[in-house]
């Protein structure tokens, strides 16, 4: 029983996650569609990712420690968000560099 509660409590964090991954495309239209200010995007961004990661961390950390109210499936979840959204920020970095090195050696 604990199993399906387990695989019930993930399903949960993912349409969660799904949901909140929709929102924030809502925003970014919306910040688009409102002359959204680029750096401060990328800012919010980069917090964001930067506060997952300390979740996972902290999570973790509690987990190691033998904390009884932290279940290692919710550290697998969070260890894997903060790695996904790692990932993600690091494309991202690396199409920005790219394209500044494009535009930089345009012939003006």
């Amino acid at each position: 029983m604990s199993t399906i509660s387990n695989v019930d409590q993930v399903l949960a964090e993912m349409r969660r996650l799904t949901a909140a991954a929709q929102s924030t495309s809502a925003e970014l239209d919306k910040s688009q569609s409102a002359g959204g200010d680029f750096a401060s995007l990328l800012k919010q961004s980069v917090d964001e990712v930067n506060s997952i990661q300390q979740t996972a961390g902290k999570m973790s950390a509690a987990f190691s420690s033998g904390d009884p109210n932290v279940d290692v499936t919710e550290v697998m979840v969070a260890l894997q968000k903060a790695g996904v959204a790692f990932q993600a920020m690091t494309e991202v970095r690396n199409r920005l560099v790219s394209a500044y090195q494009e535009i930089m050696s345009m012939q003006v």
